[in-house]
């Protein structure tokens, strides 16, 4: 089973990279930033005029162009597993949300060969294109009861969010954080989400416990459990068919698909797969977004599946959306995951 597994898992994988974004939000609240998520993006290249330089060029021109009405400042991004990127923002001080411009790729676009004058024109319409899609009133994010049917939470890794985390309110569960964050959804550009910080509990006058149990009831009438056989979604994406005696493996998300790795906090139908396959369930950790079940066969598998994950890991998930190099086990004895430690 480990081989079939093993190619399954990365077929599925190399199908399920997401694409590149080029531009977050930026929420004002009470005169301080917080930035929404949005997926990762590659790393810079060294060119002409190193990262640095180029970041104040491009900051000194926008602020030439867009004119003493508005603040064009750099904003330094610390993503899941500690990933930073440099964004430029441009604010009125009217304003209360503003597009993020990544500068990474620009960057990139600029050791190509790019004229930093046109980087500077694209830059500029993107804002433009963003503000007119995302003309928000964001008043109601300062009043708990507006916003506490979309706050959820999601599990991020704990070692490689340490510095995130010292803003972050959480719990430990495992080697994993429990981090909140609200959802906000709008016709005009779709999903972002806001994490939450100490500073919007202090806002909204709500403990920690309350948000936990907020969030836990919205994850299960809001974001509830996926269990899809893996044959199912190989099927579905590429039209193989394969047995299922040939691969037992499933895979764990949410409704959204987003941030679904958070489902082994909330599921039932875990319980239900264990005594079904009458087995203790092996956990591997495919993304913050799912993770994959298939049945505990013993310890010599789990030198070979921690393998795996750790090539997958490394060739196949982007660095912002690993959730962990470690495996995890269902125990019907039990009745609750634990981290393998071996």
């Amino acid at each position: 089973m480990e081989a079939g597994a093993a190619i399954v898992f990365f077929q599925y994988k190399k199908l399920l990279r997401h694409s590149e974004f080029t531009a977050s939000l930026a929420l004002r609240t009470h005169n301080k930033i917080y930035l929404t998520d949005d997926m990762s993006r590659g790393e810079w290249e060294r060119g002409k005029m190193n990262f640095s330089i180029f970041v104040e060029k491009i900051v000194v021109i926008l602020q030439e162009r867009m004119g003493d009405e508005y603040e064009v400042k750099v904003t330094k991004v610390t993503k899941n597993n500690d990933i930073c990127l440099t964004g430029v923002i441009m604010m009125k001080q009217t304003d209360q949300i503003s597009p993020t411009i990544y500068l990474e790729e620009p960057y990139r676009q600029y050791c190509d060969g790019t004229d930093i004058q046109e980087i500077t024109d694209r830059i500029v319409a993107l804002y433009e294109a963003q503000m007119r899609d995302i003309n928000l009133d964001m008043s109601f994010f300062s009043v708990f009861e507006h916003v506490r049917d979309r706050i959820f939470y999601k599990v991020i890794n704990y070692n490689q969010n340490k510095k995130l985390l010292k803003d972050v309110p959480h719990f430990r569960w495992c080697n994993l954080a429990i981090v909140f964050y609200y959802s906000m959804e709008e016709k005009k550009f779709g999903k972002a989400t806001i994490l939450i910080h100490y500073n919007h509990l202090d806002i909204w006058k709500q403990s920690l416990d309350t948000i936990y149990q907020t969030a836990q009831d919205n994850m299960k009438h809001y974001m509830p459990e996926l269990l899809v056989p893996m044959q199912k979604l190989i099927h579905d994406m590429t039209g193989i068919r394969l047995e299922e005696k040939d691969v037992r493996m499933y895979v764990l998300t949410n409704k959204e698909k987003m941030y679904g790795a958070s489902a082994m906090l909330y599921s039932d139908e875990i319980s239900k797969l264990s005594e079904r396959l009458d087995s203790d369930l092996l956990i591997l950790p495919s993304s913050v977004h799912e993770v994959l079940l298939l049945p505990d066969d013993g310890e010599h598998q789990y030198n070979f599946y921690r393998h795996m994950v750790e090539e997958v890991n490394t060739t196949q998930v982007e660095p912002e959306e690993i959730l962990s190099y470690s495996l995890y086990r269902y125990s019907r004895k039990k009745a609750k995951i634990e981290e393998i430690i071996v």
